[in-house]
């Protein structure tokens, strides 16, 4: 290695790691601590600002009502509890509980894959929940304290949903002579059809229910999602809502979290939307009308599979963040991998080497000028040494030397500067596909979506770093940043030991990749200078 400084070449490694820890950075911030905001793909929003003065919609005549004004009452009577259930609807993949105030207080997932650490049935409902499906607040506040002491009553208390059928359950409530009649009808994949009517008009909130919370940290984004009719998406996660807010002409209404999502969705008659907050600042949902309300709901996990097939459309609900565009095709391909392959790691492998392939033109391009500069050190000295009272002259002649040799001393970036946008897919898809879950690659991986548990992949990952670091063409001469390029592969093995292991999979093959392309293009100038070496002899 030439021992000569420079500077371009410090400044290219420079740019490379703070490009690694930006990577780092920017999630934190924007992924972490997600923004408020849209994501548009289309140009038109309907988001419309909600407050104590504003009419629902042009619908709903009504004073719109506070947080603090359709809440649950405080001295709820005690025989009214989510203990109390009236009826109980069981699938093959779902067990959800109807209680006393007409509300799905619990929906258990059977399904193996979805059982918790101890074996058991995950409750996508907690008995907590600020507001549970169904529920439903009244505007008048007399009205709605009623709402929560008044018992329904059911007509079945028992529904059993076989393959390819349904089971419809009825509600009937009284308050004082206004009649509320929900009427129920379930389906085997955990999706319902959902009808209310009063006896006469009375505006009133409905709610999706509180977003589910079996699946929630510090990586993924949770709260809420609605689409419009513009095909607009709206994006609420938790802590980031101020005000209560309203939309008009909502397709799909979804509380989520990593892995779960309940929501209302209606694509014949768009539904009247409040977004909301509960006292933890998460995002909370509501449908407002005033009497009739018809919508489709859904409770479960946001499976690509199952969410298609009941309808094509809401597979919007899996939320990957800024680069949806990027990662739902990256989604698809790597599905697609897995119904040919059978096993989602190693259609992971297989994903990895094909976008190394599509890649490969611009890295073996910058592998070779790497290279090609690391031989041109002694010549970039002399020019520095001899024109370093002129930096103009100087850098007019290293940019002629650059092309004499066709060298390009920024080409190092390029591959890390396209590579970070599919990064930040393909870590959205593997952090947020359910369908990882309890996925087997290896002896020691039985469960792709999370860490793995003897830190074999993120040390691998390392060591293929370090490797590839330790044999890249490079000359660093300063102190800090040898130091930095040092301890570089240990940051990393820190920063993915608990990341999911389908995700550590992808970059140790990726890394493993770059050293096997590095070493074999270090091997071909070697055998290029010693046939230069021959011929000058000669």
């Amino acid at each position: 290695m030439n021992n000569q400084r420079d500077p371009k070449q410090q400044q290219r490694v420079i740019i490379a790691v703070a490009l690694s820890f930006l990577f780092f950075l920017i999630y934190s911030e924007f992924f972490m601590k997600p923004q408020v905001g849209d994501q548009n793909l289309s140009t038109n929003s309907t988001k419309s600002e909600f407050n104590a003065s504003q009419n629902l919609s042009e619908n709903v005549q009504n004073v719109a009502p506070t947080l603090n004004t359709f809440q649950q009452p405080q001295n709820l009577d005690s025989n009214l509890s989510s203990n109390k259930t009236l009826s109980v609807i069981k699938s093959k993949h779902f067990e959800a509980k109807i209680d006393d105030l007409g509300r799905i207080s619990s929906f258990k997932l059977l399904d193996s894959k979805y059982k918790d650490d101890k074996n058991e049935a995950i409750d996508l409902i907690a008995s907590n929940s600020y507001a549970k499906p169904l529920e439903i607040r009244f505007s008048d506040t007399s009205l709605n304290s009623l709402a929560f002491k008044v018992s329904y009553n059911a007509d079945k208390s028992e529904l059993f949903i076989d393959e390819n059928s349904s089971a419809t359950l009825n509600l009937v409530q009284n308050l004082n002579g206004l009649i509320v009649r929900k009427q129920i009808t379930f389906y085997e994949l955990g999706n319902y059809e959902l009808s209310v009517g009063l006896s006469s008009d009375a505006a009133y909130f409905i709610s999706t229910g509180s977003r589910p919370s079996v699946a929630v940290d510090n990586f993924t984004v949770h709260g809420a999602l609605l689409l419009d009719n513009e095909d607009t998406i709206h994006t609420y996660e938790d802590g980031d809502v101020d005000a209560d807010e309203s939309f008009n002409n909502i397709f799909v209404a979804s509380a989520f979290d990593r892995y779960y999502s309940t929501f209302f969705y209606s694509f014949d008659k768009p539904l009247n939307i409040v977004v909301s907050k509960d006292k933890e600042e998460n995002s909370v949902l509501f449908a407002h009308s005033q009497n009739e309300f018809k919508a489709k709901g859904y409770i479960g996990a946001k499976e690509h599979t199952t969410l298609r097939a009941i309808d094509e459309r809401l597979d919007v609900v899996v939320e990957y963040g800024w680069f949806t565009f990027i990662a739902k095709p990256m989604f698809d391909f790597l599905n697609f991998l897995y119904a040919y392959i059978g096993n989602w790691g190693w259609a992971i492998v297989v994903m990895t080497l094909i976008v190394r392939l599509v890649l490969f033109p611009l890295t073996y391009k910058s592998m070779i000028s790497m290279n090609k500069l690391k031989d041109l050190a002694p010549k970039m000295k002399d020019i520095r040494d001899k024109y370093k009272g002129d930096p103009q002259k100087m850098n007019l002649h290293m940019m002629e030397l650059y092309k004499k040799h066709g060298a390009n001393p920024m080409s190092g970036c390029l591959p890390i500067l396209l590579q970070i946008p599919l990064f930040f897919a393909i870590y959205r898809v593997l952090l947020n596909a359910i369908e990882l879950k309890g996925a087997y690659w290896a002896l020691w991986i039985n469960d792709l979506s999370v860490m793995d548990p003897y830190f074999i992949l993120p040390i691998l990952m390392g060591l293929t770093m370090f490797l590839q670091q330790h044999i890249t063409p490079m000359a660093i001469q300063d102190p800090l940043q040898a130091k930095i390029m040092k301890y570089l592969p240990l940051v990393f093995i820190i920063f993915f030991i608990t990341f999911p292991a389908g995700l550590t999979l992808y970059w140790f093959i990726n890394n493993l990749c770059s050293l096997i392309q590095q070493w074999v293009i270090n091997k071909l100038f070697e055998k290029e200078h010693k046939r230069k070496e021959s011929e000058e002899k000669k």
